[in-house]
């Protein structure tokens, strides 16, 4: 499983990333999710405009197998989407860069620190 250091994650097995202005920031969810999902056929996701808090769904992904609930790692406010998810399987594929889900403006980017980093999502996941 690919864990990228420089990413910030949830117990929920979400992943954040700041952005370069460093109040927006892209959400998506790990590779560990996405194995243990199996092959993802289609997910929906709240509009562009939601404003949600930490640990609040922000939609829900399917996969053959299970629908799996998603949540918002930091509180904020959803500001895209990502076009490409048309093709669900780009979560599969590159759950961390293609495949990611939402772009959040993030109301506390403290909040993203506080969160798992790479070596402690890998010892969640025993990885």
């Amino acid at each position: 499983m690919t864990i990228p250091a420089a990413l910030h994650y949830t117990k929920d097995h979400e992943w954040i990333t700041l952005l370069e202005d460093g109040s927006t920031a892209l959400v998506g969810i790990t590779d560990f999710a996405q194995h243990e999902l199996g092959d993802i056929v289609f997910v929906e996701l709240k509009p562009a405009g939601t404003t949600l808090k930490e640990h609040e769904v922000f939609g829900t992904v399917e996969a053959v197998k299970t629908v799996a609930d998603l949540f918002a790692p930091v509180a904020g406010e959803i500001i895209a989407l990502n076009d490409q998810l048309d093709n669900a399987e780009v979560v599969n594929q590159d759950p961390y860069k293609a495949g990611w889900l939402i772009k959040l403006k993030v109301a506390d980017p403290a909040a993203v620190g506080a969160l798992l980093d790479a070596e402690a999502y890998r010892q969640l996941t025993g990885e």
